[in-house]
């Protein structure tokens, strides 16, 4: 059956009597047959986009659009005929969870017209983010991934990183500021449709707790004395490389100096900046990724390997198949940001990602595949019960093996080190290169929705759009831009997940519970001695535990779910200072008698830069003056979007 009969069936099987129905058996037979129907349609809506991510061009973004209006179209059809029934006073917690999930529809509640435009705005954000080239004197035009971002990786060139950070911003960001502001108003429209004061307050609410905010900063205050520990060390060392003249007297780094073009994660700069024991192996294993030739698909095998080894599911043939584990060498736009989809048809399972042979990467790929390893053990669930028990549930998994994949016993296993020295040096060199990646993030991943929530909200005008988020920056992170930022720049655009509005502060609370998690799974692999050495690969044990929680999606609150693996139903940061303790006291003695704060305010005697080759200006135009972008083709895309909700509705 078509979703347009399937709709048309749930509007007469609704309105045969204007009284609620309790009924939990007609419940339940309206809840197969919407399940069902739903697989249809969110497929369709997902290839569309795949489509598109996968090939960045008008007609891709067309059917993109008009797939999720269909899709929006079946959840607003489903959620008021959901609502004919007294759901709330069901007996069975399974089905009046379900019904929950259901009636709360996010932006399909808006309008058509107002649906429509807020699609054609996401889609044309997500665009100019992924489709944005950096050029050169010399007309070579670098994409973020590779070019943008190896070079914030590898050079130590104070005016070449600079020139690639404000170029970025200049080419991505600065082109969507009048953009986001529209959309951030079309998005607390939809958000109050479905009875929540704005956005960021909807987005918290997936967390089924009313003292999120409250607990993340109760988190953020546990670990800020080793963060402060960090940035001491790592910024003591950059003076040593650029000279003390580069640095504010404020007391926080420069943002472009950190090998990584948002400063969130420090790596990069590990092997040749900051190691403290030369003379110890490296546990970065680019070089022996690079010498024995592996592959993306090489990557992407070792990966499952290790999933398979706990007893997981291995992936599926469509995984391999379909997925896009490089960038396309045919000249097509593509979205490059790693991501894992599930097509919700219970065997397509994907991941979009322009994979480099670093090693960097194969800890992604295994983040990557962690997604998948989700999506595969909750797949025979309800479609509204397929997400992780909350959003940071879901970005944790593949982080808790990459915590095990990145000790240097498990890259001698799978013979990328040759050797494992076992002494405090070689240890303090392995958990510094965990903190530039692990603690280094986490005031990034904690500020990120502190400034959209604050967006949302209203406490930020799209005048100030620009200085709360280096407010926010110098203060938690400690990281300020090189040079002059104006209300003309909209650096949060310049970070993927602001125009992919994708909400942030799940990777905070990953960064948290993947060490609550590993410390459970070692425990039931009955691995012995320090916390940061332990391996579970090979565990059936571990892996039996990790199942038993992936299985439940979101069919019960995250607090169970967590019960599953920890034995406990709470967040704590406790693990990570385990975890990392020895570390801890190095830092401590390193940075004896320093001053190891900065100063909350930004710096204010930045020098003004100017790019010296600008890059075109973005396929838009605002004729009237008004802030208010139009695009190409958008009157027709209107006209036939509008003419689809007609006939849904015939």
């Amino acid at each position: 059956m078509s979703s347009i009969g399937l709709l048309m069936v749930v509007v007469a099987f609704a309105s045969t009597d204007c009284q609620l129905i309790t009924d939990e058996n007609e419940a339940w037979a309206f809840v197969n047959r919407v399940n069902d129907e739903s697989q249809e349609v969110y497929f369709k809506s997902i290839q569309a986009s795949w489509n598109y991510n996968t090939n960045l061009t008008d007609h891709n973004s067309q059917l993109s659009v008009e797939a999720k209006l269909v899709e929006a179209a079946f959840e607003k059809e489903v959620a008021a005929n959901a609502s004919r029934f007294n759901w709330t006073a069901f007996q069975n917690e399974t089905l009046k969870r379900i019904f929950k999930k259901a009636s709360d529809i996010g932006s399909a509640s808006l309008p058509e017209d107002r649906l429509t435009k807020l699609k054609v705005i996401e889609s044309e954000l997500e665009r100019l983010y992924s489709s944005a080239q950096l050029c050169d004197d010399d007309s070579t035009c670098n994409n973020l991934d590779p070019g943008l971002t190896r070079i914030l990786a590898e050079s130590r060139d104070y005016d070449k990183l600079l020139w690639a950070w404000f170029g970025w911003r200049n080419v991505s960001g600065r082109k969507m500021r009048n953009l986001y502001k529209e959309f951030v108003n079309i998005s607390n429209e939809a958000a109050r449709a479905n009875g929540y004061a704005d956005t960021g307050e909807y987005w918290r609410s997936w967390y089924d707790m009313d003292n999120l905010r409250e607990e993340c900063q109760k988190l953020y205050e546990q670990l800020k004395p080793l963060y402060l520990n960090l940035h001491a060390y790592v910024k003591r060392k950059l003076i040593d490389k650029y000279g003390e003249d580069k640095f504010p007297s404020t007391g926080q780094i420069p943002a472009h100096l950190l090998g990584n073009m948002w400063a969130q994660s420090w790596g990069n700069l590990y092997s040749d900046l900051l190691q403290p024991f030369k003379n110890k192996p490296s546990v970065d294993v680019t070089e022996a990724l690079k010498e024995q030739n592996y592959t993306a698909q090489k990557m992407f095998e070792v990966s499952e390997e290790f999933f398979t080894s706990l007893g997981l599911i291995p992936m599926p043939e469509e995984f391999w198949n379909h997925s896009m584990i490089v960038k396309p060498d045919d000249g097509r736009d593509v979205v490059c940001h790693a991501s894992a989809w599930d097509f919700l048809n219970q065997k397509d399972f994907r991941i979009k990602q322009c994979t480099d042979i670093t090693m960097s990467d194969l800890i992604t790929t295994h983040h990557e595949m962690g997604h998948i390893q989700y999506y595969l053990q909750y797949k025979n669930l309800p479609v509204v019960f397929r997400r992780g028990a909350n959003p940071g549930f879901h970005e944790a998994v593949g982080d808790v093996m990459s915590l095990s994949v990145s000790t240097p016993k498990h890259l001698k296993e799978i013979g990328l080190l040759e050797e494992v020295v076992d002494d405090e040096e070689s240890d303090i060199n392995f958990l510094l290169s965990q903190a530039l990646k692990k603690i280094a993030f986490l005031p990034f991943g904690y500020l990120i929705d502190q400034w959209r929530w604050s967006v949302f909200n209203g406490e930020t005008s799209p005048e100030d759009y620009n200085k709360k988020w280096w407010d926010l920056r110098c203060k938690y992170q400690g990281v300020s831009p090189p040079v002059q930022r104006t209300e003309d720049d909209f650096d949060p655009g310049a970070k993927y997940h602001i125009p992919g509005n994708t909400p942030y502060i799940r990777y905070f609370v990953s960064y948290v519970i993947q060490f609550q998690f590993h410390q459970a799974l070692c425990e039931a692999a009955n691995q012995t001695g320090p916390l940061y050495k332990c391996d579970i690969y090979n565990s059936h044990v571990a892996g039996n535990k990790l199942s038993d929680m992936l299985s439940l999606g979101s069919s019960k609150p995250w607090a169970v779910a967590m019960e599953k693996v920890t034995g406990n139903t709470t967040m704590d940061a406790g693990a990570i200072i385990e975890y990392f303790q020895p570390l801890i006291t190095w830092l401590e003695k390193q940075n004896e008698g320093m001053d190891i704060q900065w100063d909350e305010a930004c710096p204010t005697d930045l020098p003004v830069y100017t790019l010296p080759t600008q890059s075109p200006e973005p396929e838009t135009t605002d004729p009237t003056g008004t802030g208010n972008v139009v695009f190409p083709n958008i009157s027709l895309l209107i006209v036939l979007c509008s003419c689809l909700f007609a006939l849904l509705k015939e």
